[in-house]
């Protein structure tokens, strides 16, 4: 019972913290606001484990959807696919013992590239590629989105998951701390 509390507790503040920083980061781009929600992932993960990484990893895009913030409903499964990819990598990669720093290291190299590909893959390579032809006629996808898509899901998400996952390996340690984990 204790440990459902806590689960609870711990997932719902990160979500309230990520929507707080997407709704205030929004006006200032991408780079911004996914630093930051990619911060919350990796926080979450490392500090209050993967169930509720995974919970803030789903979430999160639908959360962004409803603020104005994910470009298009389409993309909504592919930000839930990628982050779900960076929260399991960091997990599973960081180990049993998160706290040693060259595991965390990797770990977090390795889940941002992970999830710049599928999101690569998924956006880029099938929305905007395969099946391009299919959303445009079907009025799924619109001319003008089908040429800002690769621009949003290409380099710029490699960037925020390093940036934002760099910035979170710094305060971990700190929250670990005052956590007592």
């Amino acid at each position: 019972m204790k440990r459902n509390i806590r689960f609870i507790t711990e997932t719902a503040v990160m979500l309230a913290l990520l929507i707080a920083l997407q709704a205030i980061t929004k006006p200032l781009g991408q780079l911004v606001t996914g630093s930051c929600v990619n911060a919350i992932l990796t926080v979450t993960v490392l500090v209050a484990g993967l169930y509720s990484g995974i919970t803030v990893a789903v979430i999160s895009p639908v959360l962004a959807y409803l603020l104005g913030i994910a470009p298009q409903i389409l993309t909504v499964p592919a930000i839930m696919a990628g982050n779900t990819v960076y929260v399991l990598l960091l997990h599973f990669l960081a180990g049993k013992d998160s706290k040693k720093i060259v595991r965390q290291f990797v770990a977090w190299l390795v889940a941002a590239i992970a999830k710049f590909a599928s999101l690569y893959a998924i956006v880029v390579w099938l929305i905007c590629g395969v099946f391009a032809e299919k959303l445009l006629a079907s009025g799924t996808l619109k001319p003008p989105m089908l040429q800002a898509l690769p621009a949003t899901f290409s380099w710029p998400q490699l960037f925020t998951a390093l940036m934002g996952g760099g910035i979170a390996l710094l305060i971990v340690p700190a929250l670990r701390k005052a956590l007592r984990k």
